[in-house]
């Protein structure tokens, strides 16, 4: 058994950092997405509502970013030092918009004359943070150059017009979370103005996910090898049919006033896709070269972590249902 533990425990931890990622990106997602659509309220008592919505589960969401950094770190070292320098500036951009969110959500609820500005500094912190982790999204996509286990590129290699058009494309989909999220918690006039804002938000989505279809495999002959050769073309066919019934889904949810549906299917557009993502890299932890196995630690350490892993991630999970069932339907939690 223990000769295949360097097989079996860099899978393991991928998916364990997969499953968190993907957690942190909906559950962060529709919140970073209200601070982006903040500005744009209909009007005072709407932003109250909408900050009041995400105010018992914004900074615990936070918890599966520090999962997966902290994993990455301690799975896959190679990996962590080749992506910090890689992306050195938008996570630091990132990070520092995140904090700007954290502390306009205190302030805002302090402050009296100076309310506008912490309205701001929340819209933009929580788009600058939705922005640059778009961002490091599509530099991971397009590659990075890696020779001798280091990164071999500049400060600014990340910085291209595919990396700008996966920014937005985030920014979108977070959007159309936030509306799905506002239609399920908030009052009749919040409700009609996010259906209305989400039948946008899905058109940009359906047309950011057609583009990313084809422009993926133009960049890279492997993603259209694997996607487009007969046998998987049939094999891997469910993904973006489903895919497009989402939106169709979504679509015809928000025409149909539905309550539940539009967020919930906008999750699976979002399942769906890192799927793509997933069948089109793996196993590639730093694309094009650097596989899971390459940048994993030693099978003793990976074990080691593991037995920490198996009660925590469990709790994590336990914990953030348990906060989101017992404060679902408390309406004023004081950040007005």
């Amino acid at each position: 058994m223990t000769e295949y533990l360097p097989v079996i425990l860099p899978l393991v931890w991928a998916a364990i950092l997969a499953v968190g990622v993907f957690i942190y990106v909906l559950l962060d997602g529709f919140d970073l997405g209200l601070g982006v659509l903040f500005p744009f309220a209909p009007n005072h008592r709407c932003r109250d509502a909408m900050m009041n919505s995400v105010a018992p589960y914004w900074d615990g969401n936070e918890t599966w970013l520090v999962l997966g950094g902290g994993g990455l770190l301690a799975a896959f070292p190679l990996a962590y030092s080749l992506l910090l320098p890689a992306l050195y500036l938008p996570l630091i951009l990132m990070l520092a918009g995140l904090i700007l969110r954290g502390v306009a959500f205190e302030f805002r609820y302090k402050a009296d004359t100076s309310r506008w500005m912490w309205d701001w500094a929340f819209a933009g912190g929580s788009t600058l943070a939705a922005l640059m982790q778009g961002g490091a999204v599509g530099a991971f996509i397009q590659g990075f150059e890696v020779k001798d286990n280091a990164y071999a590129g500049g400060p600014f290699d990340w910085l291209t017009p595919f990396v700008l058009v996966t920014a937005v494309a985030l920014v979108s989909g977070y959007v159309l979370l936030a509306c799905g999220w506002m239609i399920m918690k908030g009052d009749e006039e919040l409700r009609d103005w996010a259906y209305k804002v989400g039948r946008y938000a899905i058109v940009a989505v359906g047309a950011f996910i057609v583009i990313f279809s084809l422009w993926t495999p133009l960049m890279h002959e492997d993603i259209a090898a694997r996607w487009f050769t007969l046998g998987n073309i049939v094999m891997l066919s469910p993904v973006p049919i489903l895919t497009a019934l989402s939106v169709v889904g979504v679509w015809y949810a928000l025409e149909q006033r539905w309550k539940h549906v539009p967020f919930l299917l906008s999750v699976v557009i979002f399942l769906l896709c890192y799927t793509g993502l997933a069948v089109s890299l793996f196993p590639f932890i730093i694309p094009p070269d650097v596989t899971i196995w390459d940048a994993a630690a030693a099978p003793e350490s990976q074990l080691f972590m593991l037995y920490g892993a198996i009660p925590l991630v469990p709790i994590i999970l336990g914990y953030t249902a348990y906060s989101y069932y017992s404060m679902w339907h408390v309406k004023d939690h004081g950040y007005h």
